[in-house]
Protein backbone atom coordinates (compact mmCIF):
# COMPACT_ATOMS: atom_id res chain seq x y z
CA UNK A 1 0.00 0.00 0.00
CA UNK A 2 2.84 2.40 0.85
CA UNK A 3 4.46 1.86 -2.56
CA UNK A 4 1.17 2.62 -4.28
CA UNK A 5 0.87 5.93 -2.41
CA UNK A 6 4.47 6.85 -3.25
CA UNK A 7 3.96 6.02 -6.92
CA UNK A 8 0.73 8.05 -6.99
CA UNK A 9 2.53 11.01 -5.40
CA UNK A 10 5.31 10.78 -8.02
CA UNK A 11 2.86 10.55 -10.89
CA UNK A 12 0.85 13.45 -9.45
CA UNK A 13 3.93 15.69 -9.29
CA UNK A 14 4.92 14.96 -12.88
CA UNK A 15 1.38 15.45 -14.16
CA UNK A 16 0.97 18.63 -12.10
CA UNK A 17 4.12 20.08 -13.67
CA UNK A 18 2.82 19.23 -17.13
CA UNK A 19 -0.66 20.60 -16.40
CA UNK A 20 0.68 23.83 -14.85
CA UNK A 21 2.97 24.36 -17.83
CA UNK A 22 0.14 23.65 -20.25
CA UNK A 23 -2.06 26.22 -18.49
CA UNK A 24 0.78 28.78 -18.49
CA UNK A 25 0.76 28.90 -14.68
CA UNK A 26 4.47 28.10 -14.75
CA UNK A 27 6.87 27.97 -17.65
CA UNK A 28 9.33 25.28 -18.69
CA UNK A 29 12.16 27.44 -17.31
CA UNK A 30 10.51 27.80 -13.90
CA UNK A 31 12.34 26.11 -11.00
CA UNK A 32 9.05 24.69 -9.72
CA UNK A 33 8.51 22.87 -13.00
CA UNK A 34 11.88 21.15 -12.75
CA UNK A 35 11.55 20.46 -9.03
CA UNK A 36 8.22 18.72 -9.54
CA UNK A 37 9.70 16.62 -12.36
CA UNK A 38 12.79 15.79 -10.29
CA UNK A 39 10.85 14.77 -7.18
CA UNK A 40 8.19 12.90 -9.12
CA UNK A 41 10.76 11.05 -11.18
CA UNK A 42 12.79 10.08 -8.11
CA UNK A 43 9.71 8.79 -6.30
CA UNK A 44 8.72 6.69 -9.29
CA UNK A 45 12.32 5.53 -9.72
CA UNK A 46 12.39 4.32 -6.13
CA UNK A 47 9.18 2.34 -6.61
CA UNK A 48 10.59 0.85 -9.84
CA UNK A 49 13.75 -0.24 -7.97
CA UNK A 50 11.71 -1.87 -5.21
CA UNK A 51 9.58 -3.58 -7.86
CA UNK A 52 12.67 -4.54 -9.94
CA UNK A 53 11.33 -3.00 -13.14
CA UNK A 54 14.44 -2.25 -15.21
CA UNK A 55 12.68 -0.34 -18.00
CA UNK A 56 10.88 1.93 -15.56
CA UNK A 57 14.09 2.43 -13.58
CA UNK A 58 15.81 3.78 -16.68
CA UNK A 59 12.82 5.92 -17.67
CA UNK A 60 12.24 7.46 -14.26
CA UNK A 61 15.91 8.05 -13.46
CA UNK A 62 16.40 9.73 -16.84
CA UNK A 63 13.26 11.83 -16.23
CA UNK A 64 14.61 12.97 -12.88
CA UNK A 65 18.16 13.62 -14.10
CA UNK A 66 16.97 15.71 -17.05
CA UNK A 67 15.54 18.17 -14.50
CA UNK A 68 18.86 18.64 -12.68
CA UNK A 69 20.87 20.86 -15.12
CA UNK A 70 18.14 23.53 -15.39
CA UNK A 71 17.90 23.60 -11.58
CA UNK A 72 21.67 24.07 -11.27
CA UNK A 73 21.68 26.76 -13.97
CA UNK A 74 18.76 28.65 -12.42
CA UNK A 75 20.45 28.53 -9.02
CA UNK A 76 23.65 30.02 -10.42
CA UNK A 77 21.63 32.79 -12.11
CA UNK A 78 19.73 33.80 -8.95
CA UNK A 79 22.29 36.35 -7.85
CA UNK A 80 22.54 38.01 -11.24
CA UNK A 81 20.48 41.05 -12.09
CA UNK A 82 19.02 41.83 -15.46
CA UNK A 83 20.92 44.40 -17.50
CA UNK A 84 19.38 47.84 -17.66
CA UNK A 85 17.41 48.73 -20.76
CA UNK A 86 19.55 51.27 -22.68
CA UNK A 87 16.42 52.73 -24.27
CA UNK A 88 14.70 53.27 -20.94
CA UNK A 89 11.72 51.09 -21.87
CA UNK A 90 11.31 49.71 -18.35
CA UNK A 91 10.69 46.10 -17.45
CA UNK A 92 8.58 43.74 -19.50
Amino acid sequence: MLYQLISLAGAFLILLAYFANNRNWIGPRDRRYHLMNLCGGLLLFWVAVVDRRAGFMVLELAWALIAVPPLINSRSEEGQTLPEDPEGGGSR
